[in-house]
């Protein structure tokens, strides 16, 4: 018998499958540790892991120990405090010196709770786990890798719709020059000498004369015997397979930027793109995100201009749809690439563009998109342009809003937003 020992040095994450079981077996109590750990951190850092703590008697392993079970009997020594029958008075604190009731304490206080440390994908999957992308129209996007076929040189066999004939041709010729090129030499060197034994008269059944012509001879059946093109000769283009990104999408984020949007509400549209933007990395491998800005006008800027320049005037939002429109059908096509929309606004804008962006939404923009996210962030009565989109909700099933008064509505607005569709 051969015993095998493994003297590998084990790598720090020996214990993963036991960890595994344990993040299984306490999904409950780590759910409420990690709900409880983002109401007190900032939603622009919700990416990282976090220190998770589980009460002690909620990982508690269940004990077992001899005891009596069924009817006994037994003879016990006699005192002279209690006789047969008497009856004994319940013991203060709810039992026996060591019990827990109203003499004792709850819990030990002497027990720290279980501390552990989450790493930021386990983070995110408790995070976003009760989330769904919805109406995704591609199906198994994460698991599923497309390829795509590229051209990658040449090869010496394959079928014969893949031929390169320039190919097959210049390397025919670099093969007849090749192997009948020095007799290609010989029989000029060869002609131009009979030529010259011409001119002088040698008489031309001189046995030199006769060996040169048949030199000349041999040499041209030489040459023709050189195929023009050999099977050797013959190349094939050669195309291969790489894997291309499954799933591909684009993040369009409309803000506001007018007068009426302050900073506050500026910082609150931006922790709620941030996060749709985690979301969506959850299921995407490639993703780009278009910045557009608006007030009067509607400009797409980069990242920082977005979040930091300031503006002020008035507000039309469908200066904004138009430009979103637009760059869609310019740069990424619906067979290319998902259209996700997040907007964000307070709700101000002039009464007639409210209609125009509604007619817009409908005819131009929700066919191209897969989701639309519309936030509201306003404490006060629903404005205009709330009440228009409104409509487009009741007919269109992938537009989404809800009002956001608070930072602390953004986490509850987005789950509202991208729970889970009904089967």
């Amino acid at each position: 018998m051969v015993h095998l020992i493994d003297r590998r040095v084990q790598g720090k994450n020996k214990s993963a499958p036991n960890r595994e079981r344990f993040l299984r077996r306490y999904k409950g109590q780590i759910k409420d540790a990690v709900a409880r750990a983002v109401k007190g951190r900032s939603i622009t850092n919700i990416e990282s892991g976090e220190r998770i703590s589980i009460p002690v008697k909620d990982v508690s392993e269940p004990s077992f120990g001899h005891a009596h079970g069924g009817v006994w009997e037994g003879v016990q020594p006699g005192n002279e405090q209690y006789q047969r029958g008497d009856q004994v008075a319940r013991p203060k604190g709810g039992g026996g010196g060591s019990g827990k009731g109203q003499g004792g304490n709850s819990e030990d206080p002497s027990e720290d709770d279980f501390v552990f440390q989450l790493s930021r994908e386990e983070f995110m999957n408790y995070f976003f786990e009760d989330l769904e992308l919805p109406n995704m129209v591609k199906t198994q996007l994460t698991s599923t890798t497309d390829f795509k076929s590229q051209r990658a040189g040449y090869k010496t066999s394959g079928t014969a719709s893949s031929l390169h004939v320039l190919r097959s041709l210049r390397g025919a010729m670099g093969r007849r020059i090749a192997v009948g090129g020095k007799s290609a030499r010989r029989l000029k060197d060869a002609e131009a000498e009979m030529t010259v034994l011409l001119e002088v008269g040698m008489d031309p059944k001189d046995p030199y004369f006769v060996a040169l012509k048949e030199e000349i001879h041999h040499l041209r059946m030489r040459l023709l015997a050189i195929p023009f093109l050999d099977p050797f000769d013959l190349r094939y283009s050669n195309r291969v397979k790489v894997p291309k990104p499954a799933s591909q999408c684009v993040m369009f984020c409309l803000l506001d930027v007018s007068g009426s949007m302050d900073e506050q509400k500026k910082d609150t549209a931006k922790r709620f793109f941030i996060l749709l933007y985690l979301f969506l990395t959850r299921a995407y491998e490639k993703i780009e995100v278009v910045f557009i800005r608006h007030h009067t006008t509607a400009l797409e800027v980069d990242e920082e201009a977005f979040f930091h320049s300031r503006e002020s005037g008035g507000t039309i939002v469908s200066s904004a749809l138009n430009l979103l429109a637009q760059i869609v059908r310019e740069r990424y096509a619906a067979s290319d690439w998902n259209v996700y929309v997040a907007q964000a606004s307070d709700g101000d804008n002039w009464d007639n563009d409210s209609v125009t962006c509604k007619q817009l939404l409908i005819n131009n923009i929700m066919p191209l998109v897969q989701y639309y996210a519309y936030v509201e962030i306003t404490d006060g009565q629903p404005q205009n342009l709330w009440l228009e989109y409104e409509k487009v909700a009741e007919h269109q099933t992938h537009f989404a809003m809800q009002k956001i008064e608070t930072p602390a509505d953004i986490y509850p607005v987005f789950r509202e937003l991208f729970k889970k569709q009904p089967k």
